[in-house]
């Protein structure tokens, strides 16, 4: 972070936000607005998240206020970043008056919850080694703009702040609708954890130039696949239909991977399932074991393959959508970790021999689920065995050594799973001394 105060993310944002969300709000609105229904919009980013966002709106203009930026430059900067839907000049109002307007409104907003605010001092970024990255992908992008935003966009970052610079680059990127290079776009999402901001105020609305869809592990944070989706339909999913909830999981595949990607991971998993021969209570006993019951289509009278060939056609058609030149094939499976992961499962039976998933409502045995996960080691993907067996582990709650923990993280990386993949699914399981 390049600020002493917490991450945008910590505090709860998870789009864009500030005087760069105002622009999206009016480039949205479309032109004609005036300076009613401006400031309207500006009332009602200040009034999200009960008015706390109300803080960075108002930060945002009064950085801009704070500089001695001239006239042109925070014109140029703001109607790109609009995308020309509310030009303060055409009501009589220079950028500067516009924008202490929105700092007005924030202060009003913010004096609705504490009569006593006074607007603090501003704390502009001005970092010089990430305002140069900012610069650099500024320069790297030029070329598509017009030079007198490149030169009003160099001000705002030099001169004022890098923090807004970066999201007013951002915004004049998606109005211009400037097709963006992947390894560009990753380095910008890099750039934009520097700063603190969430993925989306990159992600969102930018003309990203995606690699073609692939089932690699890259880009990948957490669990993945089908052990990721049967974690998602754990008690309390809310979805009108099941075949729903796994559209949705779909989406969720990351802001580094292209679209479809964990489409074509979880349609890997999936088939190699359905093509392994195991019988269908094996695979309805995985199922109801990794989601703790969460969605019991043995009570629906589902059986675990038809409802896993549900899954295939939902990954089908999702792929279809969103990468139409996509063609699913499972490539040969990796055995070289099988007898490792076969022995940290038999390890671990003795602890599982007296557990029960769900012991209130049609229990599942634990060695029954252990039995079930040695067959998914031996007859379908010991990858796909291994994170079934983390989710296990973690359903059953069993507890772990240091040196079992030591041990698993050696197969993850193996497996090539993220650094937080453990993190996430047992490490609150091992017994530290």
């Amino acid at each position: 972070m390049t600020r002493e105060r917490p991450a945008y993310y910590e505090l709860g944002y998870g789009e864009d936000f500030g005087l760069t969300a105002l622009t999206e709000r009016l480039a949205l609105a479309g032109s004609g607005s005036g300076p009613a229904a401006a400031l309207g919009h500006a009332q009602e980013i200040a009034d999200r998240s009960e008015g706390d966002e109300a803080v960075e709106l108002g930060e945002d203009a009064r950085r801009l206020l704070a500089s001695d930026l001239p006239e042109h430059v925070l014109s140029a900067v703001w109607l790109a970043a609009c995308g020309h839907a509310f030009d303060p000049c055409d009501h009589g109002m220079s950028c500067r008056e516009w924008l202490q307007k929105v700092s007005e409104v924030s202060t009003a907003r913010l004096r609705q919850d504490k009569r006593s605010y006074a607007p603090p001092q501003v704390r502009p970024v001005r970092d010089a080694e990430v305002c140069r990255a900012v610069l650099a992908e500024l320069g790297a992008v030029a070329p598509a703009l017009v030079p007198d935003l490149v030169d009003a966009l160099e001000h705002v970052v030099a001169g004022a702040d890098g923090d807004l610079g970066m999201r007013l680059l951002l915004r004049a990127l998606k109005v211009r609708s400037v097709p963006v290079p992947y390894e560009r776009y990753r380095r910008l999402l890099a750039l934009a954890r520097r700063f603190g901001f969430p993925a989306a105020v990159v992600h969102d609305g930018l003309a990203v130039v995606w690699p073609p869809v692939s089932a690699t592990r890259q880009g990948i944070d957490g669990d993945f696949g089908l052990s990721r989706l049967t974690g998602l339909f754990t008690a309390g999913w809310h979805h009108r239909t099941p075949r729903a909830a796994v559209a949705h999981a779909l989406t969720g595949g990351g802001y580094e991977r292209p679209p479809g990607s964990e489409a074509a991971v979880v349609w890997e998993d999936t088939r190699r399932m359905l093509d392994s021969g195991l019988s269908d209570s094996t695979i309805t006993l995985l199922w109801l074991a990794a989601t703790v019951r969460g969605y019991n289509i043995d009570l629906f009278g589902v059986g675990g393959r038809e409802w896993l060939e549900q899954v295939v056609e939902v990954c089908e058609q999702h792929l279809t959508d969103v990468a139409p030149a996509y063609v699913p094939g499972l490539p040969a499976v990796r055995t070289d970790g099988r007898e490792a992961v076969l022995r940290e499962l038999r390890d671990l039976a003795p602890l599982a021999a007296g557990t029960v998933i769900s012991p209130g409502f049609h229990p599942l045995e634990g060695p029954a689920v252990m039995d079930a996960l040695e067959q998914v080691v031996t007859r379908v993907d010991p990858d796909l065995g291994f994170r079934l067996f983390l989710r296990m582990v973690g359903n059953l709650q069993l507890p772990l050594t240091e040196e079992q923990y030591t041990r698993y993280k050696v197969l993850a990386g193996r497996f090539q799973y993220a650094e937080d993949h453990l993190l996430f699914s047992v490490d609150h399981l091992v017994q530290r001394t």
